[in-house]
């Protein structure tokens, strides 16, 4: 027989239910807490203007690199010039810092007629130009350029690529006396450019981006009873593509975007389903008389990661996207739920208790071994990067990131200092 309290703790997982504070503001302020140790030099020179320009493309670029805690931006201070043209680097000057490499540029033209962003990313000791590109953009798509620029020059040195010009997703909570504002945000990876989704007087959670990055599904518990919800980013169009009796809860969008994983109770029991976009019809993938939930899609689809406590307690499971029996995969503490696949497929994330409280940790799908990733002890959501690097996920009342190496830590908090949960790291843009 199932315990009670672990039936009650999944059925609040399933739900989503969350201690929501106050908040004010939704713009994100991003501080790397630790990780910055060891990143490779590089200098990336203040731009050259002409004209009147609303942003400095050049701190924009110095802060996402730094950020990742890979880069180790020199201070203007520390510059031995400033060119804004290839031609003008003096290379003995710059080889004696040591800095490897170097990112000058130019901005020109004007809110009216438009800008056009140069730049380029030079080899100090080689004493050539890596890349150069340039880049027409509007006053409200000046922060994308340099967001791309940053992407460029990270794949260029690193060769991988980065995750700047991506997005995410969260949800904030204003309480009052009597009601509680939630609202849905989707922003820059940064934290900046927040655009609402999504104002109610009910919870909201469980955020999911399509894979295409056009659309969210969430969770939504308007008129007292929880839907799941499908939204356009651009246009704010939605459409309700559950909302039976019970348990509606934790969407996950399949590889190709044509298919939507979830939870319903719709026949008694909290069971896995998948949603056909274009039939609107249902399947009922799992069939225990425990509690399933939280399913999460293979990258090649081809099978569901979930919870269940099947076993007694909570741990993350696998069964064909086909149908099928379901294999345990997770043994290491506990509690492991909330799984999450990395974008190659070979890691796994989980919410994760082995005696120290819910922290967020990664396990090689391959080997099985289990690496906790936070320091924390009430940890929740954790989502991938597109390109695996980082683990955004909550924590007490902010956000907070994480390296898959567990190096670089970063907080993510609302201006004001209040609460903000529930992330979800968009796939690429393009």
């Amino acid at each position: 027989m199932k315990q009670t309290n672990m039936r009650n703790l999944l059925l609040t997982l399933c739900l989503g239910m969350l201690a929501w504070t106050q908040v004010v503001r939704a713009d994100l302020v991003i501080d790397v807490v630790g990780g910055r140790q060891g990143g490779q030099p590089i200098a990336i020179v203040p731009f050259g203007v002409q004209g009147s320009v609303p942003i400095d493309i050049a701190s924009i670029i110095t802060n996402d690199l730094q950020r990742t805690g890979k880069f180790d931006p020199l201070a203007a201070a520390g510059m031995p010039q400033q060119p804004i043209e290839l031609s003008q680097v003096n290379l003995p000057s710059w080889q004696a810092t040591g800095t490897p490499h170097l990112v000058i540029g130019r901005v020109s033209g004007s809110a009216t007629g438009g800008y056009t962003i140069e730049f380029q990313l030079v080899d100090i000791f080689k004493g050539g130009q890596m890349v150069g590109l340039s880049y027409n953009a509007t006053s409200s798509t000046l922060r994308q350029v340099a967001h791309k620029i940053s992407d460029v020059i990270y794949q260029t040195l690193l060769g991988e690529r980065g995750i700047f010009s991506t997005r995410i997703a969260y949800v904030t909570v204003r309480r009052g006396i009597n009601t509680s504002q939630y609202k849905l945000y989707v922003a820059d990876a940064d934290g900046a450019n927040p655009q609402m989704m999504l104002d109610s007087n009910e919870p909201v959670f469980s955020p999911a981006w399509s894979p295409d990055g056009q659309r969210i599904a969430y969770v939504s518990l308007e008129g007292k009873q929880a839907g799941v919800y499908i939204q356009e980013v651009s246009s704010g169009r939605r459409s309700r593509v559950a909302a039976f009796k019970g348990i509606n809860s934790a969407p996950s969008w399949s590889p190709d975007g044509t298919r939507l994983a979830m939870t319903l109770s719709r026949d008694g029991n909290p069971e896995i389903y998948v949603f056909n976009l274009s039939s609107r019809s249902f399947t009922r993938m799992t069939n225990d008389p425990a509690i399933d939930t939280e399913p999460e899609w293979t990258p090649d689809g081809s099978a569901l990661i979930f919870t269940s406590d099947r076993t007694g307690g909570p741990q993350i499971y696998r069964m064909s996207a086909g149908g099928g029996g379901a294999q345990r995969l997770t043994f290491s503490g506990n509690y492991n739920a909330r799984p999450r696949v990395s974008p190659d497929g070979t890691k796994l994330l989980t919410l994760h208790n082995g005696g120290h409280g819910y922290q967020i940790a990664v396990m090689d799908l391959t080997g099985g071994q289990m690496t906790v990733l936070s320091d924390s002890s009430l940890d929740e959501s954790p989502s991938f990067a597109p390109n695996g690097s980082m683990v955004i996920y909550g924590t007490g009342r902010q956000l907070a990131a994480v390296s898959i190496d567990g190096r670089v830590h970063q907080r993510l908090a609302v201006q004001a200092g209040d609460e903000v949960r529930e992330p979800a790291w968009s796939p690429f843009l393009d």
